[in-house]
């Protein structure tokens, strides 16, 4: 019998006899990050990254029953040797390595290899099985420079400003939030950001991360954030919060940029390609040093990139089914 099954309840360890980001409500949930679609509501008890804890009692209850490790700490649950890795996606991302008889699994929830200086950096880590998102397994995804898009940003700020427009950018609230504010010029103008990323933010002081960016509530004086840039979720877009900001052009942040049609769908003034996911080129890298022979392929386009694993790269490439998903919001 494998190590690592699936079940109408998630990922399974039968050995250890817990889940990783089960989709049902479990005994024993081992969490590699804290977005919703891998940290949900319901589970007896929880193992996370230390990071990971505010964010996740903050979206699924003060009184979840959680217990914490560091990165690269080793704990044993029925004979299974666990420990949580960096996987660099956002802050307090891992991927989780098992080990039994000999036998190592790793599974990466989602992760990006550049250093984006805030989250832990990435580690490739060595094993007979790996588990991999494919949000972007096409080779059309290849993705600029991080540093380059946050330049783009920056001198699209500056261009709004001399016409006396905000800068709305709307990205998700955990991850490319923080990412953005942790490096952006704070010198070009003042930063507000909605209150579900001043949430988010907050959470993260908890664990000794500073974003510096004041909360927009609806009764906000409006002449008070004149020029500013503002980051806020795409749920906002059309909503009566972001209609109070006043005049401003607005842009979308995500890898789904990349393609033309993908910019036009969102109706946006300006779209910038930019990911917590790893491109295709970086998922082929991050295959090649785990040194896996076992490649199982989750959410995306898990059907093409499997094929890839297959005839491109020479290994044993299958599709894993499961309820992660990556919407356009990325």
């Amino acid at each position: 019998m494998p190590l690592i099954s699936t079940n109408e309840n998630g990922i399974y360890c039968a050995q250890g006899d817990f889940y990783i980001d089960p989709w049902r409500p479990v005994n024993k949930a081992l969490i590699t990050h804290a977005h919703a679609d891998h940290a949900r509501w319901g589970n007896k008890k929880y193992l996370c990254h230390r990071y990971t804890e505010p964010v996740m009692r903050h979206r699924l209850g003060a009184d979840i029953v959680v217990e914490t490790v560091d990165y690269n700490q080793e704990i044993i649950i029925n004979g299974v040797k666990i420990s949580f890795h960096p996987a660099g996606h956002v802050i307090g991302s891992s991927q989780i390595r098992l080990e039994y008889k000999g036998e190592i699994w790793v599974i990466t929830g989602d992760y990006k290899l550049y250093d984006d200086g805030m989250s832990t950096p990435y580690e490739p880590v060595k094993c007979h099985h790996f588990i991999t998102e494919s949000t972007f397994g096409l080779p059309i995804y290849q993705f600029e420079s991080p540093l380059k898009v946050f330049k783009e940003i920056e001198e699209w700020w500056k261009e709004n400003q001399a016409k006396d427009l905000n800068t709305i950018v709307m990205c998700y609230s955990l991850g490319k939030a923080q990412s953005i504010l942790n490096s952006i010029d704070k010198e070009i103008g003042p930063i507000y950001v909605h209150p579900a990323v001043y949430n988010i933010n907050q959470a993260f002081e908890k664990v000794g991360f500073h974003f510096e960016a004041l909360p927009i509530f609806q009764e906000t004086d409006k002449n008070q954030i004149k020029n500013s840039l503002i980051i806020c979720p795409p749920a906002t877009d059309g909503s009566a919060w972001q209609k109070k900001l006043g005049p401003a052009r607005k842009s979308f942040c995500s890898g789904w940029m990349q393609v033309r049609g993908a910019r036009r769908r969102r109706g946006v003034d300006k779209g910038f390609v930019f990911s917590d996911h790893c491109d295709f080129k970086s998922l082929n890298e991050a295959i090649k040093n785990c040194e896996a022979e076992n490649i199982y392929v989750t959410h995306g386009y898990e059907l093409q990139f499997t094929k890839w694993v297959n005839e491109e790269l020479g290994l044993y490439g299958q599709v894993l089914h499961t309820l992660f998903n990556e919407n356009e919001e990325e």
